[in-house]
């Protein structure tokens, strides 16, 4: 790519915050507005420090919290490209319900399963209070609204219903939808420009209802676990509000974690 597609220009402000948070906030801002699009590479390294000014160090402290962040992957022998969603990266960062582990076998990873979805619903709404706090909307501002079935395994184990900002997603059809080819975060990059990086979860214990007894095929009051997810762009920018309904009679909830630092 060629370095003046950026459109990068000298850092003049280097005292307000570190440098190379300020290298990264540059690279955050030609990502997000489409410059150095989803799959393609970074220009030369030395090019990007010698436009900003800053050293190599400086340059590559910024990246390396970009490849942490999912925002950019490094290629062996290839080069660093804006990072695309897929299915492994669904898999890796955003879908974390495994099978239990048979205790006959003892504790044995599961190999990941990418499950298969079927489309319930899509209609257009009216954000009411919840809907406009967390996705810091408007109260009656427009919103999309679609429901997912997830299976693994041929078993229904997950309901999704999601709540998306209409106005941030404008085109957006029922169609579009159901034959998009792969994840609905690649979709929502690819087609809309709008990249999730991260997502909070809060977790709670429930009791299936009515519909999640139809849908997830178990019976009415049955232990469930609810995750309530708010999905995140840029600027920690809130895109989506999904509540997902897991049947946790065979299946659990798996979170790895580090070590902070």
């Amino acid at each position: 790519m060629n370095i003046d597609v950026l459109e990068l220009s000298p850092l003049t402000d280097t005292a307000s915050m570190p440098l190379y948070r300020q290298v990264k906030r540059e690279l955050q801002r030609v990502i997000e507005s489409g410059r150095c699009g989803p799959g393609k590479p970074l220009p030369n390294e030395t090019a990007i420090a010698r436009a900003l000014q800053v050293s190599i160090g400086t340059l590559r402290r910024a990246v390396d919290e970009l490849v942490h962040e999912h925002v950019l992957v490094r290629r062996q022998g290839k080069g660093t490209f804006v990072a695309l969603h897929g299915n492994d990266r669904f898999l890796f960062q955003f879908f974390h319900i495994e099978p239990r582990p048979d205790p006959r076998f003892g504790d044995l990873p599961q190999a990941p399963e990418y499950p298969m979805v079927e489309s319930l619903g899509f209609e257009r709404e009216r954000a009411g209070e919840l809907d406009a706090g967390i996705l810091r909307i408007k109260p009656a501002d427009p919103v999309i609204r679609f429901d997912n079935r997830l299976s693994l395994s041929g078993r229904a184990v997950v309901h999704d219903r999601i709540t998306i900002p209409a106005l941030m997603f404008k085109g957006l059809t029922e169609k579009r939808l159901r034959d998009r080819q792969s994840t609905i975060y690649s979709l929502y990059q690819t087609e809309f420009g709008i990249t999730v990086l991260r997502a909070q979860e809060r977790t709670r214990a429930a009791a299936a209802d009515r519909t999640t007894a139809r849908l997830l095929g178990v019976p009415q009051g049955q232990p469930v676990l609810q995750v309530h997810r708010t999905a995140l762009t840029f600027g920690d920018k809130p895109v989506e509000y999904r509540v997902s309904t897991i049947n946790t009679e065979l299946h659990d909830y798996v979170s790895m974690l580090s070590k902070r630092q």
